[in-house]
């Protein structure tokens, strides 16, 4: 499982006092309204940022970093992710998982059969779908909805499906 969670990825400067565009990659933008510190990784580095502000502008996060008050401090991690620590992320629901703690999980069928590896998670509007990889047919889009998806075990990463007609 990630240590670490990603909820944003910061897309520009906003102004010139060192407020940043974030674009959320987390189900609930509200969050950030409670959150009090992110982790931003520079590809090089990991380094922990205060929040001091939150605003919402059209589908971004508007953000100032405490101790960062000009737009030269923020500029160079323009396209860099913010994470949140695991202990900070959003409480699960019944039947809801992380999506950075299901990819790469072996997929089988409801008679016992391999069948894949989840690659991607698609969200949509109505329902997730799940992209899997299958050596037999290629990749293929299961819709994440109770008819289709049996159990799913993120301890031992395995994913039981029901293949509907129509599927393959």
């Amino acid at each position: 499982m990630e240590d670490m969670l990603q909820v944003g990825v910061i897309t520009q400067t906003h102004g010139v006092r060192g407020e940043v565009k974030v674009f959320p990659t987390t189900d609930d933008v509200n969050r950030f309204k409670k959150l009090k510190q992110v982790i931003l990784d520079t590809g090089r580095e990991t380094r922990p940022l205060e929040i001091q502000s939150v605003k919402f502008f059209k589908q971004f996060v508007i953000l100032k970093f405490k101790g960062i008050d000009n737009i030269n401090d923020i500029e160079k991690y323009k396209k860099c992710p913010l994470y949140v620590t695991r202990e900070h992320a959003v409480p699960l629901e019944e039947d809801e998982y992380f999506i950075a703690d299901m990819i790469g999980m072996e997929v089988i069928t409801d008679d016992g059969n391999p069948f894949g590896v989840l690659k991607d998670v698609i969200e949509t509007g109505a329902n997730d779908v799940y992209v899997i990889d299958s050596k037999e047919h290629g990749e293929v889009l299961v819709p994440a909805i109770k008819e289709c998806i049996l159990h799913v075990d993120i301890e031992e990463m395995k994913m039981q499906i029901h293949l509907m007609d129509g599927l393959i």
